[in-house]
Order: C-alpha cells, then structure tokens, then sequence
C-alpha cells in the first residue's frame, strides 16, 4: 500500500531529521524529536527511526542520555539541503519546531531542587531566569519530600505567575 504525503524516501526523512534539529535550541528527547518529524503522512515511523539511526553513525546527529542534538557536519549538510523539502512539509515542520521551542526555552529558565536537611524536612531551591541571569531565586523549608515536589511542580507550571504576584506585592 503507497503512503500519501511528500516525504517516501529514506533520504528526505533525513533532511527533514535535520531540518527540525537545526531550528531547535537545545537537545531534544526523542518522543519531541518524533513529534516534529512525523508532520507528512509518507513518513512510515520505522523508515523514520532508520534514517535516525543512520544519521547517528554518519555523525551528522548525535545522541547523549537520550537527548539527540545536530552536530557541525549535520548543520553544513541540512542547510544546504533544505530547500528541496516541500513548502508544506516544511512550514508544519516549522511551527512544530516553534512551539517545541518555546517550550524547551521556557523548561531552560525555570530550575527547581530539593536537598534533605540534616535537621530534619527538605529545602525546595527555585529560581527563575531571563535569559542572562536569574530575576527570581528562593529557598523555601518544607516538612515533607511530598510537600517539597508539590511546589516544584507548581513553581514550574506557574513561575511567571508566581514571579508577578511577588513584585505586584513587594512594589
């Protein structure tokens, strides 16, 4: 049975591999990867893990803990082989990539850490950047690792929020 789409072949899943890399900010996972890649309907997801794999050993990818990042070699040969993927597949691509990386820029800004105290209960460490530096940073003392992960989460779903309310009252 023929796939619809305009992707069918191993080589253009490749460039399109390293055109979705190429406009990310950071190492992408590969459920994130997979995600943005797979925007045609001619892309069969084992000729796509295929194509990866294959770009892993040619160097133009590479993979560290799970995180998959374009290399040099990857860059130079993506560039200049971009143009020949189709203008649809290339602008779902595109806003694929876009909203994957705010998402990853807005992940490298927020930073949340529990220690356990020696003297009982746990330090929950949050801060928040803007880029150059961190705008919010606090220690807060929590009785327990459950409470401790609880306002991690929060803290990460809501920082800016948080980051507002804190200067709405200070000023």
């Amino acid at each position: 049975m023929e796939r619809l789409g305009f992707i069918h072949s191993k080589l253009e899943i490749k460039i399109l591999i390293l055109f979705v890399l190429n406009r990310l900010p950071h190492p992408v996972l590969l459920s994130d990867l997979t995600e943005a890649v797979m925007c045609d309907d001619g892309i069969g997801y084992f000729d796509y893990i295929e194509a990866l794999t294959e770009l892993i050993k040619t160097q133009h990818i590479s993979e560290e803990k799970g995180y998959y990042s374009i290399t040099q070699k990857g860059i130079r040969n993506g560039t200049i082989t971009e143009n020949s993927i189709p203008y649809s597949v290339r602008f779902k691509a595109e806003r694929k990539t876009m909203k994957l990386s705010y998402v990853m820029n807005r992940n490298a800004m927020i930073k949340t850490d529990t220690s356990r105290r020696e003297d009982g209960g746990y330090t929950v460490h949050l801060s928040l950047s803007d880029g150059m530096g961190d705008i919010l940073s606090m220690e807060i003392l929590v009785g327990s690792e459950t409470q401790a992960h609880i306002i991690e989460k929060k803290f990460h779903k809501d920082a800016e929020e948080l980051y507002d309310n804190i200067m709405k009252l200070l000023l």
